[in-house]
């Protein structure tokens, strides 16, 4: 299930200004900008998490015969996604929580890891011409998808509801949204489902929801912090970043528990190179088993997307 699927023009208008961040699938938050560029806030230090990783000996000897003798995972990803992948202050050194996943992966294959940043319409052609050995770039695992390349499945994410701090309208799930005011993008799957759950909360006797669609998710947040809205609908990264960092973390919360409609977001591998795809996918479930896949997650406060097992091609 595609996370966002923003009508053309609204596309166009995120990856010219990236004011929603991110491409189709996993839309990012809105980093905070410095005047020189780059983003300076919402970056955990995760440097002593990333450097207890050692190579697995076993799982470099299993890497294709090109791959381990060069030595370099080609990753690439559209690095515009907080807090899935994005530029540091610097303006140059990507960052995310994609980005140490995959760093840790190269770790564990004995391998290093470079970045490619490229428009998200073209990383599936990109792999496919050999360009690049993996996407990593909040790209939804899709049945459709499929059909052109692999997936290694790493992460869920779904709908998540954000509030303001303290939750003073009382939102605790989705149905406790019936007779209140939600903000969604326009186009989204987000607006999608407010609209059914308005019609549920119909169904059931309950006043229907308020569903408002704006074209960005800084006009949505704007409502939310004027009482305006009780909450909005965002991907579980997005929210996760947007509370985290918005006004210092004291504007936003997000509500816990699974994200709502969730789907898998996968690494991109070509269908040629089963052996990386395996590769990928042992040395992802040896960092699961260890956990420290998972303290990448917590460091930057997105452990409710993790997955226990790391399947191929697991979208549906």
């Amino acid at each position: 299930m595609p996370a966002r699927k923003l009508v053309p023009a609204l596309a166009l208008v995120a990856l010219a200004l990236t004011a929603c961040g991110g491409g189709p699938d996993g839309a990012g938050g809105e980093p905070a900008q410095q005047p020189g560029g780059g983003v300076s806030a919402g970056v955990p230090d995760t440097a002593a998490l990333l450097a207890k990783i050692t190579k697995d000996e076993q799982l470099n000897a299993a890497l294709p015969a090109a791959t381990k003798q060069a030595g370099t995972l080609r990753v690439g990803s559209y690095l515009q996604s907080a807090p899935n992948n994005f530029y540091a202050a610097d303006g140059k050194t990507p960052v995310g929580y994609e980005v140490d996943l995959a760093k840790a992966i190269g770790a564990k294959l004995g391998l290093t890891v470079a970045h490619e940043d490229m428009a998200f319409s073209s990383l599936i052609t990109s792999l496919q011409s050999g360009r690049i050995d993996l996407t990593m770039a909040a790209m939804n695992d899709t049945p459709e998808r499929q059909q052109q390349i692999d997936f290694v499945d790493y992460f869920t994410s779904g709908i998540t509801i954000m509030v303001r701090k303290g939750n003073p309208d009382g939102v605790n799930g989705p149905e406790t949204l019936c007779g209140k005011a939600v903000a969604v993008v326009q186009g989204t799957s987000h607006q999608k489902f407010a609209t059914e759950q308005s019609e549920q909360c119909k169904q059931g006797g309950k006043p229907e929801v308020t569903v408002t669609a704006t074209d960005s998710d800084t006009q949505n947040q704007n409502q939310l912090r004027t009482g305006r809205v009780a909450a909005v609908l965002n991907d579980l990264p997005s929210a996760v970043y947007i509370s985290k960092t918005a006004g210092e973390g004291q504007f936003f919360e997000v509500i816990p528990g699974e994200p709502i409609n969730g789907g898998p977001y996968g690494i991109g591998v070509n269908k040629g190179n089963a052996e990386l795809a395996q590769s990928v996918q042992k040395a992802l479930q040896a960092l699961v088993s260890d956990a420290s896949y998972n303290e990448i997650l917590r460091a930057w406060g997105v452990e409710q997307g993790a997955v226990g097992e790391v399947k191929l091609n697991g979208g549906s």
